[in-house]
């Protein structure tokens, strides 16, 4: 089991390059089930999620090879429509294949997916949007058997909650339906319109990606396509969160700023500098922060809940009180327990968490149990007193790509052991 050791009170200097979007990569590897010939995913980061997402697809019978940050992705040779209960459980997220399959092959079985454990993510509405447009989906020994007797029909699907997931299942399912699907309060996060621009290179007729309506014209075929992975927004704000909490300047490039709108005046109400222009972002921070007060989690085009634990670690060494509301995921607050092992003031009760700064954070053996939890420790261990042992890394790695190596980069003392 790997390890981290940081070295704090290091700051930070110096300009690195952001990773592509775990979030886009994920939901685009399913997509590429749905194609005939070979697609070309560029700045896909390799990270234990995406290989995961890999193994699915080898084992569906697609033929896939890496070099450096591009996967190159041949669907032709697809035979399968089964996913084994190991494979689903190696990430959250794995559910995003199940709309693809079904509309490939017309049927799909596979078991409820794993991941970090932060809350349900109830996987009700993908199913009932899916009966909408004519699976007959069984539930039985933790398996879905799903079929499609006369094929999937659009319709229209009014969705309850803006869920990612469900919005990303719906649309693979919808591109090679029978007729038009309409989906209403749709998530809009920008991977959703990441991955609509994928299928349209493919062929796809999506139009409203992005935002609250998107409307999907069903086509025969779909082909293989080239694309470029957006920069991931998380990320950055990790880094971001890193440098804030060392009052240290650092420069991110390949970035979308309007991807942070809902980030940077948190840093700004912090005392940080945030210059985005060109693709990049000059950011600078205090000596000392001051405290954010309110940090309340929602759908795009709102705070997004993967950035609320970083910006934890900033609220505990900022001069002030700050509170969190969470209203994405119900057990997010797991990394708390940590950061006051670490030093930190921090009292939870439900969804809200209020965090009264102190003046420093000292280093300690701590463990991550999930992945945003994991990232909010590493800024943690960069601004404390000594020295900081994280255990948990797996987690860590399901969606930074060699966080270590980019913040050594930087100038941080840091050693995965």
């Amino acid at each position: 089991m790997s390890k981290l050791i940081i070295k704090g009170k290091q700051r930070l200097g110096g300009k690195v390059s952001v990773q592509g979007a775990k979030n886009s990569a994920l939901p685009i590897l399913a997509a590429t089930v749905l194609t005939r010939g070979e697609s070309l995913i560029f700045n896909c980061p390799v990270l234990s999620d995406v290989e995961a997402s890999v193994g699915i697809l080898r084992y569906l019978g697609c033929v896939i090879s890496r070099e450096g940050a591009t996967l190159v992705i041949n669907a032709d040779g697809i035979c399968r429509s089964d996913i084994p209960d190991g494979l689903m459980r190696k990430m959250r997220s794995s559910i995003v294949f199940l709309g693809a399959v079904l509309a490939r092959t017309g049927s799909a079985r596979l078991s409820f997916p794993g991941g970090c454990e932060i809350g349900p993510r109830p996987i009700d509405i993908h199913l009932c949007a899916l009966r909408e447009m004519g699976a007959v989906i069984k539930e039985k020994h933790g398996y879905l058997d799903c079929t499609a007797p006369e094929g999937l029909k659009g319709c229209k699907i009014s969705l309850s909650f803006p869920s990612v997931g469900a919005t990303e299942d719906i649309m693979l399912a919808a591109v090679l339906a029978h007729g038009t699907t309409t989906i209403t309060n749709a998530a809009r996060e920008p991977e959703i319109s990441d991955l609509a621009d994928y299928l349209n290179k493919c062929g796809a007729k999506i139009y409203g990606a992005g935002e609250g309506v998107i409307v999907i014209d069903g086509v025969g075929s779909l082909n293989g396509a080239c694309h470029t992975i957006i920069p991931d927004r998380i990320a950055a704000a990790t880094l971001m969160s890193c440098a804030a909490v060392t009052g240290s300047r650092i420069a991110l490039t390949d970035v979308v700023g309007s991807h942070l709108a809902s980030v940077i005046p948190a840093f700004e109400e912090a005392g940080c500098t945030v210059l985005c222009q060109n693709g990049e972002i000059d950011f600078r921070a205090p000596q000392r922060l001051d405290s954010m007060r309110i940090i309340r989690t929602m759908p795009y085009p709102g705070f997004p809940t993967d950035a609320q634990a970083p910006l934890m670690t900033a609220a505990c060494v900022a001069k002030g009180t700050t509170v969190f509301i969470e209203n994405i995921f119900e057990n997010r607050y797991r990394h708390t327990s940590e950061l006051v092992r670490m030093g930190a003031n921090i009292r939870t009760e439900g969804k809200f968490a209020v965090v009264e700064g102190v003046e420093a954070l000292y280093g300690a053996a701590v463990e991550a149990t999930d992945l945003r939890g994991a990232a909010a420790l590493v800024a943690a261990g960069l601004c404390a007193e000594q020295n900081t042992e994280i255990s948990g890394v797996k987690y860590l790695e399901r969606g930074y790509e060699n966080l270590e190596l980019t913040l050594s980069a930087l100038g941080a003392d840091i050693k995965k052991i």
